[in-house]
């Protein structure tokens, strides 16, 4: 049979058009098979077959030439069988696509394939070759419990450990161990030493975290007595019962004995975190207060001369009372009265807490500072206000826990992670305590109380700071950080330099300030003699030392300068992060200067007679005396050792005494 030429309009036109090709030859056509370099169907070239009846007849009826003796388009041609099929193209790589390692870095990748199979080959070659007499392998322990052993082989050396005793007994515990404590104890502490010393795992439940446990803990065992340990469902006792196993080689049989089964059902549960478990009461007067909300006329009024924001009558409000109670004038005024003790309102300019009269009043939240303090969240806490003491008890462990947890603070107290703080529970639960500051009654403390709660108060105050505006940087950044960080405490506006300077230094300016953290009259500086408070409570008011403390007054007369080495405001060179008891407030003091003296806070230069001393000193040296030898009299009594001995020899010889002082590091204290 003949061959068929089928060629197109397109090919008959470049046969008239001769183009260079990539190898540089001029020819009619690109060579067959490729356009551009890429490759496409036989339309371009001649296709020899042998026909048959049915090809002929598909190439006739396909052709039409229109008179011009051209095809108008490439006829489609069945693949035959005993042809071989065409390959598939190859995907193109996009640009984006990247080359693995070992297509970009052939060379590097076959070295280092090589090199690992080498090495590999030679240790097990080696290490399956192991015998005594063997010269260039050396076995260092050839007990068979040994823990390390080491092969030295030529131009390798290999290490092998093996998991220790304790290790593979703590592989099979499958049990629990819960350990109850709770905070501030050295039992406690040292119950969960032992257990880290040992590398077991256990649940340590923190009774004072999570009070509902101590519940469970007086039920399982008749008291909250702590610490109590717990191997599964097992009671075994306390710490006493730890060291007495350990010391008899007891401790690995009982662990085998009760901790390698399963836990069951009945052992302590571990704590459940995020879930607020503490039971809030609504406040009794809340219906009245929410009807005040809804009803009373509250406006901007210009009154004395000033534009007063969101504020309301005082008439009204007892008129608003009288109606919704339907009682009498002098209940609602009584009413009245007791809503502003509990501050849920407050006179517009402080100057009482509620008289019948043209007098002005605005509700708690309301008040212009309130959207400024970090306790305050959208709305006020309108539960009923817990008791002072219990308040200040509960932050005192809260923070105890905070500092004792292992992670959160070091073991010197001078170093803390306060984004592994800003995580705890403990400090979920402070943040919920907080809000229950918002109207506690100041009033009710205790003089030892009061000044344990302000200085845990300023401690815990400085982390949540931290936590949410950053350590400061410079001059602005120290304004923002201990004057604009508040909170809203007892129906007022503390801040951080509020507290240290107005109320632990007896309202006492600060370095570099003109004025007094409290004005005349200011309501966090005096009691009202006349307030329900006083005939309440007139054995408390009776009972105070009145040495210390004035009757009318919220802030104590005598100034104690070892206030200064309680506070811990983030820094490097402040004292060390600390938390007081309301019983022992005046002993821990002590003990907190004596430490920071012996640390960092003094220097004594014998020789070029030169006392080293920090800065804070400077700062607040009308705390401690008025001239630089009473200074120095009064850092004696914090002192001991080598450096009191040095001291006091300056002080005896009458010479003059060259005081210099330490420069502050005010970065943060991670």
């Amino acid at each position: 049979m003949n061959p068929v030429s089928i060629r197109s309009v397109q090919d008959e036109a470049d046969d008239g058009d001769p183009k260079t090709n990539s190898d540089g030859g001029k020819n009619g056509r690109v060579p067959d098979g490729q356009v551009g370099g890429k490759r496409y169907s036989n339309s371009n070239s001649e296709i020899h077959r042998t026909l048959d009846s049915d090809v002929a007849m598909e190439v006739s009826d396909q052709t039409n030439d229109n008179g011009s003796g051209n095809n108008q388009y490439i006829p489609a041609i069945r693949s035959q069988a005993h042809l071989p099929k065409p390959e598939k193209p190859k995907p193109r790589m996009e640009r984006s696509q990247s080359l693995s390692i070992s297509e970009s870095m052939p060379s590097i990748g076959k070295y280092i394939m090589d090199r690992s199979t080498s090495f590999s080959a030679a240790v097990m070659n080696s290490l399956s070759s192991l015998n005594e007499d063997s010269d260039d392998i050396e076995v260092t322990n050839d007990s068979l419990n040994f823990e390390v052993t080491e092969f030295k082989i030529p131009g390798v050396k290999v290490i092998v450990k093996l998991k220790s005793e304790e290790e593979r007994l703590q592989d099979q515990i499958r049990g629990r161990i819960t350990l109850f404590t709770k905070s501030n104890c050295e039992a406690c502490i040292a119950a969960r030493k032992f257990f880290k010393g040992k590398r077991l795992r256990f649940v340590e439940i923190n009774i004072d975290v999570f009070a509902k446990k101590a519940e469970e803990l007086i039920g399982r065992t008749g008291d909250a007595e702590v610490p109590k340990i717990f191997f599964n469902d097992c009671l075994i006792g306390g710490l006493e019962t730890l060291k007495s196993w350990n010391e008899s080689g007891e401790l690995e049989e009982k662990i085998r004995e009760l901790l390698i089964p399963k836990c069951p059902e009945e052992a302590p549960k571990p704590p459940e975190y995020g879930i607020n478990d503490e039971e809030d009461v609504e406040d009794e007067l809340l219906e009245v207060v929410n009807y005040l909300r809804r009803t009373l006329q509250i406006q901007d009024r210009l009154i004395m001369m000033k534009m007063v924001k969101s504020c309301f009558s005082g008439t009204d409000m007892v008129e608003a009372i009288i109606n919704h109670l339907d009682c009498g004038r002098r209940k609602g005024i009584a009413t009245a009265k007791m809503m502003a003790q509990k501050h849920f309102i407050h006179h517009v300019f402080g100057e009482n807490d509620f008289e019948k009269g043209n007098h002005y009043y605005r509700f708690l939240e309301h008040e212009p500072f309130i959207m400024g303090c970090f306790n305050f969240r959208t709305l006020t806490n309108d539960n009923e206000p817990k008791p002072a003491s219990f308040i200040a008890d509960r932050l005192s462990k809260l923070m105890f826990a905070i500092v004792e947890m292992e992670g959160y603070v070091s073991d010197n107290r001078l170093h803390v992670d306060y984004i592994a703080i800003s995580k705890s529970e403990e400090f979920r639960r402070y943040i919920k305590l907080a809000r229950d500051l918002q109207r506690i009654n100041l009033k009710l403390f205790t003089p030892n109380e009061r000044l344990a709660f302000f200085l845990n108060l300023y401690n815990a105050m400085v982390i949540h700071a931290v936590i949410s505006i950053g350590h400061p940087e410079g001059i602005l950044d120290n304004k923002a950080f201990f004057l604009d960080f508040q909170y809203v405490i007892g129906g007022y506006p503390y801040s951080l330099s509020i507290i240290e300077n107005g109320i632990l230094r007896n309202n006492r300016r600060s370095p570099y300030s003109l004025t007094k953290p409290f004005s005349k009259g200011d309501r966090r500086l005096h009691v009202n003699p006349n307030s329900t408070i006083s005939f309440l409570f007139p054995i408390f008011i009776q009972g105070m030392d009145r040495g210390d403390w004035s009757r009318d007054e919220m802030v104590p007369m005598r100034l104690n300068p070892l206030v200064h080495f309680g506070l811990c405001n983030g820094t490097r060179s402040s004292p060390k992060l600390r938390f007081f008891t309301a019983q022992n407030v005046q002993e821990e003091l002590r003990t907190a200067a004596m430490e920071y003296f012996q640390n960092e806070g003094i220097e004594i230069d014998w020789e070029l007679r030169t006392v080293y001393l920090t800065r804070i000193i400077k700062w607040f040296s009308v705390d401690f005396g008025e001239k630089d030898r009473d200074i120095l009299e009064w850092v004696l009594n914090y002192l001991d050792g080598r450096n009191a001995q040095l001291l006091k020899s300056l002080l005896e010889d009458g010479e003059i005494i060259i005081i210099i002082y330490q420069d502050y590091d005010w970065s943060g204290n991670l």
